[in-house]
Formats: structure tokens, C-alpha cells, sequence
């Protein structure tokens, strides 16, 4: 953690001279410099700017630098502190030390000292902050179901905590296989609404007249055979409904879920009566749904209504150090489930576990463990308990080209396992594969065909 690029060090000094002196030589060293002449002018300063550093003299003319101290210890975070004294007044200065400054200087200045305290003091705040940053994270890797400690999934948690109180639409981009219905059941979870129901639909797996008639109800006699149905928007009333793969949804039925946004009324198939409904929307997508406007297969109006809280779940391979936590939750999980007992996972199979790619994210690892616990025939899982294409693919992250010349592979033929790969990961699913692969559908299309 650096410190913040707006922080700077406040002088507190009385004595003019002295006061632009260590002004000049501390901005010489590289740091914004504030100053002040007095107790009230310090505080006035503290409350306005980003101090990361105090030198403050202890006797000031309306009060003490003890004052000041006891000031900036409220702050959050408390900027280091640095006491300058006479020769007479160094029992005070210990004072100080006590009172929790880092250290303190005796008058006259010796300034290449100055300079070596400064960057010592500077340098222990930033480690304090440091540690103070992962120590809030300490038995906290475990939230709604999610499990990780990496900065990407805590920064993901503090999202969650801090869009579930607001009430507007929720939109969830991220790769398949991340858990974006972990991410919208947790803001489910964490919001007001969690005492009423969580109800989640797959747009993608509907066709459109089904699709209208399952959110929206309907009447008896809206079709051949038709009766009364309460739609999942009804069944979401008070709580939250999540739209999966909401970039799949038709255009006409964009247009009514719009409406719903901006009414909260519900009209549903074969009636001329509308309902008046409560429901939180979160959408969620693996979609790049901007491009999708461009290309008028999503509504512009729309997705500017569901970004108002955009949450970016990260994949898999930028969660750093969850892997081995995900791996050994897994185990535990899938050996509980199978009634068989495991003492845990081989070093070099976790190691080809942290160097893979993961194009499936925790999808991919959640259903590679459940094989692994499976086909274990040992108290530890090994390699050979692994798929194949981890052990053998030449692009899995971890594989180390052979010395032999005569065993390296043409690019052609690495290629060609690479895309058979992703597409294997993502079970086909073409679009997904060209996303991964950063090509268009056409191009792998042909790659495909070619091979």
C-alpha cells in the first residue's frame, strides 16, 4: 500500500525562520509541505488535508504539541508524528513517545538527520497501514458462500455490503463460472429484503412467449388451456429477483422489464390490469452489454438503468493465493459429501492447480476437485487424480518446454490444443471461447472448421 498521492506533512512551528526552513528542506526531500504558526491553525489544517506526517514543536503559543498529538490520533488513519524540543524539555518529549509519536528531534536541527528520521518514520506508517489493512481481513475469507482473502474478492465483499443498502438495480458482468448468483444471493443476503424471497430465472433458457408468461404471469384464458399463474416477479414481491444472462433476454421483453424499472408495475399475460409490485432487479451477465447497445441488441435506455450499480465479479486467475484455500474448502466439502476421508492434496498437484489458467473460474475447479475426491484411490489427492488436459496440455500456466529440441511442438500445433481446451472448459459455448480467446466468433469459427 503507497501512500496517498494528495498526503502531505504538516509543520507546526511558531518561529518564522525555522517554520520556512524546515518548509524548504522537507519539500527538497520530495514531500508535499503544509504549515502552521499555532495550536488552532494545526487543528484547522488536520481537519482539511491528508497528513502523513506531523513535526510539530512542543511549545506553541496557545497550547502544546502534545495538543496537536492527541488531535491527530483521532484521525483515520493517524498520520505519524514526529516531536521537535529544546534540550530542557526532553522529559516531555518522552512524554510524547509515550503518548504515541514516533519520535522526536532536538533543537538546533541537525537537517541530515531530519531527513533519515522523516523516511524512517514515513516508512513505518506505511507498513502500519499495511498491516493494518490485512489484519481487518483475518477470519474474514468466508462471506455468503464465497470463499477468498485475495484484495480482488475482499474489495468484491466491501461491494456487496455497500450496494446492498441502496435500492436501485444491481447489474453483475463477469466471466462463466465466477459465481455472479453467489455475489447477487449475498446482496440479497446483507439488504433489508433478506426476511423475503430470493428468486432467480435463467434468461437464456426460456423462449420469449415463455419467458413473459414466467416473469409475468398470467390469466386463465390469456391461451389454449391457460389458468392463472402468479409470475416470479409476483413471487419476488418484498425481496429480490435476479435476471441470469440478462443479455440474452429479447428486445420486447427489454422493454417491459424497462417499464417495471420505471413504474413497478406489472401487467401480466392476457390481463388489462396492472400490478403494482416491490421487487429489487439484480441482473447479471457474461455479456460485454456496451457492445451489445452498439449492436442494437440491447436496449441503450436499459442498460443505462441496470449499470446505476455495476459489480465486476474477478475471475479466477486474478484472485491471488485463493486457490489454495478454494482447494482445500473443496476437499473437505466433497470427502464430507462421499464419506471418505482425505488427509488433503499432494504438493505438485496443488502446484499445477496455481499455475492453471482456469478458463472455466471456480466452476471449473469446484467440478475438477469433485473428480479428484472422487477417483481417489490414496489418503491425498496426486497428479494422477487430475484431467488429463491439466497433467498433459503443453499450454496449461504451469508447463515447462522440453530441453530436447526434437519434443518441442509447432505453434500451429499449441494453438490448436489451446482452442480444443477453452472450448472443452466452457462446454462448447462459442461465444464464451472467442471472448476467452480475445478473437471474433468468425475467427474461431474458421479455426474449427480448420481443424
Amino acid at each position: 500500500m503507497n501512500e496517498p498521492a494528495d498526503a502531505e506533512i504538516l509543520i507546526v512551528e511558531d518561529d518564522p525562520g525555522l517554520r520556512q526552513l524546515l518548509v524548504d528542506e522537507i519539500s527538497d526531500f520530495g514531500y508535499g509541505v503544509t504549515a502552521a504558526d499555532s495550536l488552532q491553525a494545526a487543528l484547522a489544517k488536520l481537519q482539511t488535508m491528508r497528513a502523513l506526517l506531523v513535526v510539530s514543536d512542543l511549545r506553541l503559543p496557545d497550547g502544546t504539541g502534545l495538543q496537536v498529538l492527541e488531535a491527530s490520533r483521532q484521525l483515520s488513519p493517524p498520520p505519524a508524528f514526529i516531536v521537535i524540543t529544546a534540550f530542557g524539555t526532553v522529559s516531555q518529549a518522552v512524554d510524547a513517545l509515550k503518548r504515541g509519536a514516533d519520535d522526536f528531534l532536538t533543537k538546533p536541527l541537525d537537517f541530515e538527520h531530519l531527513h533519515l528520521t522523516i523516511a524512517r518514520v514515513i516508512e513505518n506508517q506505511r507498513l502500519r497501514q499495511e498491516v493494518a489493512y490485512y489484519r481487518q481481513f483475518v477470519g474474514k475469507d468466508e462471506f455468503h458462500g464465497m470463499i477468498g482473502r485475495s484484495r480482488a474478492m475482499q474489495t468484491l465483499f466491501e461491494q456487496i455490503r455497500m450496494v446492498a443498502v441502496a435500492e436501485g438495480p444491481v447489474l453483475i458482468t463477469g466471466e462463466s463460472g465466477t459465481g455472479k448468483e453467489l455475489v447477487a444471493r449475498a446482496i440479497h443476503q446483507q439488504s433489508h429484503r433478506s426476511d423475503h424471497e430470493f428468486v432467480a430465472v435463467n434468461c437464456g433458457g426460456l423462449p420469449a412467449n415463455l419467458l413473459e408468461s414466467e416473469l409475468f404471469g398470467h390469466v386463465a384464458g390469456a391461451f389454449t388451456g391457460a389458468k392463472n399463474r402468479t409470475g416470479l416477479f409476483a413471487s419476488a414481491n418484498k425481496g429480490t429477483l435476479l435476471l441470469d444472462e440478462i443479455g440474452e433476454m429479447p428486445l420486447d421483453m427489454q422493454s417491459a422489464l424497462l417499464r417495471l424499472l420505471e413504474g413497478g408495475r406489472v401487467r401480466p399475460v392476457g390481463s388489462n390490469q396492472e400490478r403494482e409490485m416491490d421487487v429489487r432487479i439484480i441482473a447479471a451477465t457474461n455479456r460485454n452489454l456496451s457492445e451489445d447497445v452498439a449492436d442494437r441488441r440491447f436496449r441503450e435506455d436499459l442498460f443505462y438503468r441496470l449499470e446505476t450499480f455495476t459489480i465486476e465479479v474477478p475471475p479466477l486467475r486474478q484472485r491471488e493465493g485463493d486457490i489454495e484455500r478454494l482447494v482445500a474448502h473443496l476437499i473437505q466439502h466433497f470427502s464430507q459429501r462421499q464419506k471418505r476421508p482425505l488427509d488433503g492434496i499432494e504438493p505438485e498437484a496443488l502446484a499445477v492447480l496455481c499455475h492453471y489458467h482456469f478458463p472455466g473460474n471456480v466452476r471449473e475447479l469446484f467440478n475438477i476437485i469433485e473428480r479428484a475426491v472422487t477417483f481417489c484411490r490414496g489418503a491425498t489427492i496426486g497428479l494422477e487424480e487430475l484431467p488429463p488436459r491439466l497433467r498433459n496440455n503443453p499450454m496449461d500456466a504451469g508447463w515447462v518446454p522440453p530441453a530436447d529440441t526434437a519434443a518441442l511442438l509447432p505453434l500451429e500445433a499449441i494453438e490448436k490444443a489451446y482452442v480444443q481446451h477453452v472450448m472443452g472448459a466452457v462446454g462448447g459455448n462459442k461465444r464464451q471461447a472467442a471472448q476467452i480467446l480475445g478473437v471474433s466468433r468468425r475467427t474461431l469459427y474458421r479455426w474449427l472448421d480448420e481443424n
